[in-house]
Parts: C-alpha cells; structure tokens; sequence
C-alpha cells in the first residue's frame, strides 16, 4: 500500500516530504498493523448491526449490503435505517445522513496531507476516509505509519463492515427484533469508545454536554431525524466559537 513503486532508500533521500517513502522499520511496522487491525476488525463486526436493523426497517438485503458498500459511513447509515424505521420521511433520513456524512470531508483535509494520492487512489481514499481510519492515521508520528495505518484500517474496516452487513441482514429474520439483543446500541457504544478519550478538554465537554442537552430537549418535539441535525449544528457552533485554538496534530513530517 506504498504511493511510489520504487522506494528511495539511504542517502538518496533527502530530508523533509521525501522521507515519507522510506520503508518504515518492522517493530513500528507492526505497531501499527496490530493497531490497524485490531481497530479495523472490531469496528466491522459491528456491521451484522447495521444488516440487521437495515431488514427490520423495511430494506431488501440487496438494499442494505447495497447501502453499505456505496454509503460507507456508520453514522450516517444507522441514520438512515433508524429513521426509516421510525417512520420518518425519505428526505429526513437523507438530510440527516448527509449532514452526519459532512465530518468526512473534514477529516479528508487532514489525511489528504499525510496521503498525497492522486487518481483512483484518491477515489478509493475519499470512500475509505472515515472516523477510524483519520484517528489511526492522524495518532501516528510520521506520515509513513499515518499512511500505513489509514490504508489498513480503512480496508481492513471496509471488507468486514460488509461482510458482516451481509451477514446481518441474512440472519436478520432468524435473529429477531434487533433491539432485544442490544444490537441497536452497537453503534453508540462505538462511538461513544471512539469519542471518550477526546473528552479531556474543557471545550470538548462542554460540546458534549450541549449536544445531550439538545438532543433531550428536542426529540419528544420534533420528528425523528431533526434532533441530530440540530445537535450537529450546536457542536459547529460550539466549535466555530473555538476559534480553532485546538487543531488536531500531524505527523510531523508533513510539511
């Protein structure tokens, strides 16, 4: 998963972005995969999840294996499904998932530097930028390992992510309603594991705390899907009020 088929090696390559090439030594090399892929493959398998609640909420399980493979982002799928199920209307689960689907873009302004791909890697880049995938690649300390790591993760979660849909909504029948095997709050428990140790900072919090207080507030009022657009909004604001005194670190060889 290297960006250049033939890799500078010792003193021909010179300091600064050329050094993102050199071949990274076995013990961060494995560091890195072990990480990647223990990310990778807990995520997925909560993908029987997402198959599972995506034929409970009146999907074929061509249109959820579908939904998974072309949209590729937990939240925003969950959103859909959820609200559908709920009885929600078409263009609410649509502009909820595509509000929640915004983060990506986002984070593909910080991999995008540590990647630097061009073409139909780029395009492969761009599906597979998603929440696990940015945080193993941004946590490395040289773009090599990010590189690495964002590469492994994303396909690592992408293969069993489907998979385990297929296998969620096959089984989804047999399994029942998904809520009394708690399935229903696998996402949440994930996100809340991914989210839990960016929580040590004030403004963090306090994001927190506001989105809770909102989404309590609002969702015996509105209908389903407007409490999580409207949560998303107070934690731009909250963000946007920042200033962006916080921005999340690169790897330091990035120029």
């Amino acid at each position: 998963m290297t960006a250049s088929a033939a890799e500078p090696r010792g003193e021909d390559v010179a300091e600064g972005e050329h050094t993102a090439y050199l071949p990274i030594d076995g013990a961060k090399r494995k560091a890195v995969l072990r990480q990647s892929l223990s990310v990778g493959i807990a995520t997925g398998a909560y993908g029987i999840s997402f198959g599972a609640l995506g034929v409970a909420a009146g999907l074929t399980t061509l249109q959820t294996v579908a939904l998974s493979v072309l949209l590729f982002s937990g939240g925003s799928q969950f959103a859909v499904v959820g609200i559908l199920g709920a009885g929600g209307t078409g263009s609410a689960a649509v502009a909820t998932s595509t509000l929640l689907g915004l983060r990506n873009g986002l984070y593909a302004l910080q991999t995008s530097r540590i990647l630097q791909v061009h073409g139909l890697r780029r395009l492969l880049a761009a599906h597979v930028t998603i929440d696990e995938s940015t945080a193993v690649s941004v946590g490395q300390d040289d773009r090599r390992a990010g590189r690495l790591g964002f590469w492994v993760t994303g396909l690592t979660v992408f293969a069993f992510w489907n998979a385990m849909t297929l296998v969620g909504a096959l089984v989804g029948n047999a399994l029942g309603d998904p809520q009394r095997w708690g399935l229903d709050a696998a996402a949440a428990a994930a996100f809340t594991a991914l989210l839990w140790p960016r929580l040590r900072s004030r403004d963090a919090a306090a994001t927190m705390v506001l989105a809770i207080a909102v989404a309590l507030l609002t969702s015996p009022l509105l209908p389903v899907g407007v409490p999580v657009i409207l949560t998303v909004l107070a934690a731009v604001v909250v963000g946007l009020s920042g200033g962006g005194r916080h921005e999340s670190p690169l790897p330091q060889d990035v120029p």
